[in-house]
């Protein structure tokens, strides 16, 4: 009977290879030879799923970017369950996107090297966008929603509130990015919460 490949698991298994290639000696340490040493296949492995280096790095991204948003979704998921305050949510939820521990670093060495590729690549760039768009997206339902249950005043406008956030939490990782000592982590965690608590001063009517 032939060998079923579950060709998605073998391009997670590259991926992976690739994130900590770009974690631990950075984007231009990245071949496909180094890349297949560290996943322990072949060249010609990587080679049949990933025809260049910019298509192993968008995978790599994307895969990064999934498990962040996977994450978000357990926060919403809990918060729903134990009918926690929306602003908790959106704290923990920005907070996914900052390197204050070691798998939050890798995950934003793996995007900062991405978002570097592209300048020069418009399908890389469209993705990046992409993800953008999503993330402001889930900030703006939230700011709505906030609105809705009393967290939020009701003049406030759920797209401004988002793109604010948004731009707050980017920011904040690239300053880490640079600069991750724990006073550093610990002041960026405070200032998301401090600035989530401005726009969601109210208490929720569920709750009483």
């Amino acid at each position: 009977m032939p060998k079923v490949v579950d060709h998605q698991a073998r391009r997670i298994q590259v991926a992976d290879a690739v994130q900590r290639l770009v974690t631990e000696q950075g984007l231009d340490r990245v071949t496909v030879a180094r890349t297949a040493e560290a996943a322990g296949v072949s060249v010609g492995h990587v080679q049949h799923y990933f025809a260049t280096k910019d298509e192993m790095l968008l995978f790599t991204y994307e895969r990064v970017v999934r498990k962040i948003l996977e994450r978000v979704s357990a926060l919403e998921e809990r918060s729903r369950r134990e009918q926690l305050p929306i602003r908790d949510v959106v704290v923990d939820g920005l907070a996914e996107w900052l390197p204050v521990d070691a798998d939050r670093r890798s995950a934003h060495r793996v995007t900062l090297a991405f978002v570097g590729r592209t300048v020069d690549n418009p399908h890389l760039a469209r993705a990046h966008a992409e993800t953008g768009r999503h993330i402001r997206s889930m900030l703006a339902r939230a700011v709505h929603n906030g609105k809705e249950c009393g967290e939020v005043p009701a003049d406030s406008d759920p797209d401004l509130a988002a793109l604010e956030l948004h731009s707050l939490a980017e920011g904040l990782a690239l300053q880490l990015g640079s600069d991750a000592d724990t006073t550093a982590c610990r002041t960026a965690l405070a200032l998301v919460s401090k600035r989530v608590r401005a726009v969601f001063p109210g208490r929720c009517r569920q709750f009483g």
